[in-house]
């Protein structure tokens, strides 16, 4: 008995002593297990409390805008009546995505196409492409809800590629209207559509550049361009700022292959707000016309015509016949410099301002003749519809 209790002794002794140089020399060895334990127990923890909120920062530029802007963006279905046999379907317009109409159905059925549209008012008002929509025996919409309705053509304006749609449903979503005037380039934007009808979709981006002209997209253009990914079916859909606020209505994208190479073409909504209130109004969007063709005024050409060095202006290739400027003793030749007090030095601006005019007022036009200066009152016409020729109205 007395040696078991020896050998009891030792061995307490001898694990006692190992307890201690393990714990002063290898001390994570003992507590490790228990740290272990420790860390599994914090991270279920973690793991089952409820998720914090986003912070608002780093949504503010995105989330809320879209949320705001999405329910006033609908789809756009249009169907056009099957071409006669032998008969050509027309082609897509290279560069303008979502072109309503492709290849004749091939059971004789009506073709279809699809682009996008924007709801400004409650009442039922929308603003779409003129092409998205052009020559379409039937227009379907479809809302964010799920919601669907006919929709009723109030009028088309093909020179800067708009149109007004109405439908009839209740508790509609109404887009707040922007200011594309104060954009600048490096805001951020989003666009808004149904490309390729794979259903509502958000891309985003930044205004690339302002004012763009001369694409020979549309008679009228200024537009916003922007890197936001836009592809077919998003033509008449929103172009909104960071508030979610309609800045512009998509219209084109340039592309060699038919799909997004980030430069895309939008409708400033200071030109759309002006249309769809002439349409709604008037059904028609009145505009200035005087009635003549013109070409660029080249160093070449103004030295030929004697104006001098530095010489600024809009040459008169040709004239309309009892139209306002040959009725007023315009001739081709003139350098045309001044309408009413705006000064134009290229038929861009020559065709805006006379664009602006009132059709049946008075206007002075002050032109170069031979070097020497003249002027001429104009009573100004209306601009004849889906006249696309050079002119200056």
């Amino acid at each position: 008995m007395k040696r078991l209790w020896l050998i009891f002794a030792q061995a307490v002794t001898v694990a006692l002593a190992a307890l201690f140089v393990v714990s002063t020399l290898k001390p994570q060895w003992l507590s490790g297990s228990q740290r272990g334990d420790a860390a599994v127990a914090t991270t279920l923890h973690e793991l089952a409390r409820p998720p914090a909120p986003a912070a608002s920062m780093l949504r503010a530029g995105f989330a809320p805008a879209a949320r705001a802007a999405s329910p006033a963006v609908v789809s756009i279905t249009a169907s056009k009546a099957p071409s006669r046999p032998g008969g050509r379907a027309r082609e897509p317009w290279l560069g303008i995505p979502g072109f309503p109409f492709g290849p004749r159905s091939p059971h004789g059925g009506p073709q279809l196409g699809l682009g996008s549209g924007v709801i400004i008012s409650a009442d039922g008002v929308l603003l779409t492409n003129n092409h998205v929509i052009e020559g379409a025996s039937d227009i379907e919409v479809r809302l964010s809800d799920g919601r669907q309705a006919r929709a009723t053509l109030v009028g088309t304006d093909p020179e800067t590629d708009l149109a007004v749609l109405k439908i009839v449903l209740t508790d509609l979503p109404a887009i707040a209207l922007g200011d594309a005037a104060s954009l600048q380039v490096g805001d951020a934007v989003l666009a808004i559509g149904n490309p390729f009808n794979v259903g509502q979709t958000v891309t985003s981006g930044i205004v690339s550049a302002l004012g763009r002209s001369q694409l020979g997209i549309n008679t009228f253009e200024n537009f916003i361009q922007t890197d936001a990914a836009i592809n077919p079916g998003n033509s008449g859909g929103a172009l909104v700022d960071a508030e979610g606020r309609l800045v512009g209505i998509n219209t084109a994208i340039f592309s060699r292959s038919g799909g997004s190479l980030g430069i895309g073409f939008a409708i400033p909504v200071d030109v759309a707000r002006q249309v769809a209130t002439a349409l709604l109004k008037d059904g028609v969007v009145a505009r200035g016309w005087i009635g003549v063709q013109t070409r660029e005024l080249t160093p070449e050409l103004a030295e030929a015509l004697q104006l001098g060095a530095g010489a600024k202006g809009v040459l008169i290739g040709g004239v309309v016949a009892e139209a306002p400027a040959a009725l007023a003793g315009i001739k081709p030749g003139d350098v045309l410099t001044r309408v009413g007090s705006r000064m134009v030095a290229t038929p861009a601006e020559l065709l805006a301002s006379v664009a602006a005019l009132r059709p049946n007022s008075q206007i002075e036009v002050a032109v170069q003749r031979g070097g020497k200066p003249m002027s001429f009152q104009l009573a100004v016409a209306q601009r004849p519809r889906l006249q696309r020729q050079a002119e200056d109205d």
